[in-house]
């Protein structure tokens, strides 16, 4: 029997199991295949779902579900951490001391936050990019009506990436809605020379925060916060003051691919581009933010990645050659206020072009905000 083990109980590794049930269903009848989910939570969370909830748009009961209830039946799930996985040896040591042993592997770790690599972070900012730190971040908003809010990037890569714009396109919003936004200094920041990675969404992003007079500024890179003095110090030997601070904080990849010896300096995996397989290892393939490639750690990346990895491991069980190939493609929504955003399709070899914000384009993304669970089910 072959065993195909996945770590990671997010989008990446559910959409990525429910694949697999699909594509080796007759082989999971009959014995010749188990397919394994090793989770380290009972739910998974929908993240983009978190700047929704800062707003008091969406509630927790919206973007929370059982991780058993998004998985095929046919997938074995287990509910406990990987501490270590021994790629030579093709075994995962579980946290219940028990392990498991693996034919084919497939890292869907995914990526954390780390505010406390910048010191004074914790004590002083704020973040939604977890569950604890949108309901700080929620309560903090709906008291705040006066003074200078912060929004700054302190690293580089980061889940989501056009959350930062969007949460400062809501902060107008929000502001605006309650009677306040002349009292509300709204300030951008981001560490290279433009507020985006890529041209086409900065040159757009760029111009619609200065007809919202949001103000922006670049190479703008964090190394402590002064919670005494409430200013953020810069590599470039700036202080810039704020009265409330939305940080998105620096991320890593997952503890369990630092302690395996598996990622580089900040746990991202060294992945094939195109194969996804871990590079160095013919039965491991990466999905999701836990790649160190260079695209979005984006949802909708890892629903493309599943795509392959599945079709890949399906074909290598049935004995043939594993021909499906990634091309970096993604695709983004971007909110630019309550009613209206705008989307942006890319991949390795095709830049963006994002379309004028529009009423349509933002109900799409609120539907499909509200579709994401039969997606993550493998049913759209």
């Amino acid at each position: 029997m072959k065993s195909i083990v996945i770590v990671g109980g997010g989008v990446a590794g559910t959409i990525t199991a429910n694949y697999l049930a699909m594509r080796l269903k007759d082989e999971i009848r009959s014995g010749d295949v188990k397919v394994t989910l090793i989770s380290d939570r009972e739910k998974q969370l929908y993240e983009p779902g978190l700047l929704y909830l800062i707003f008091n748009r969406f509630e927790e009961e919206d973007i929370l579900r059982d991780v058993k209830y998004l998985l095929d039946p046919q997938v074995e799930l287990k509910i406990v951490r990987a501490t270590r996985i021994d790629a030579e040896s093709s075994k995962i040591d579980l946290e219940d001391g028990s392990k498991v042993e693996y034919d084919y592997l497939v890292i869907a770790t995914g990526s954390r936050v780390v505010p406390e690599d910048v010191p004074g972070l914790v004590e002083s900012g704020h973040w939604f990019y977890n569950l604890e730190g949108a309901r700080r971040l929620r309560e903090g908003l709906a008291k705040f009506r006066k003074g200078k809010i912060l929004v700054s990037v302190m690293g580089i890569p980061h889940k989501c990436p056009v959350a930062p714009i969007e949460v400062t396109f809501l902060l107008h919003d929000f502001y605006k809605i309650h009677g306040v936004r002349k009292n509300v200094e709204i300030l951008y920041t981001y560490p290279i020379n433009k507020v985006f990675t890529m041209n086409n969404v900065s040159e757009l992003v760029e111009e619609m925060f200065r007809e919202r007079n949001i103000g922006y500024k670049t190479f703008f890179n964090p190394l402590e916060v002064d919670a005494e003095r409430r200013v953020v110090v810069t590599l470039e030997g700036e202080e810039e003051p704020f009265d409330l601070l939305i940080a998105i904080p620096p991320h890593k990849g997952s503890q369990v691919i630092i302690d395996s010896g598996l990622g580089d300096r900040d746990g991202w995996v060294p992945t094939d581009r195109y194969t996804l397989k871990a590079e160095g290892y013919d039965n491991i393939y990466v999905v999701g933010d836990a790649t160190n490639l260079p695209v979005s750690k984006a949802g909708s990346v890892a629903h493309f990645e599943a795509e392959v990895v599945a079709e890949n491991i399906a074909a290598e069980v049935k004995g043939l050659p594993p021909t499906a190939r990634y091309f970096g493609k993604a695709m983004c929504f971007i909110e630019t206020g309550f009613d209206q955003a705008t989307y942006i399709w890319f991949d390795y070899e095709t830049p963006p072009k994002p379309v004028k914000p529009n009423k349509f384009i933002h109900w799409m993304k609120i539907a499909y905000n509200r579709m994401y669970w039969l997606t993550a089910r493998g049913i759209l």
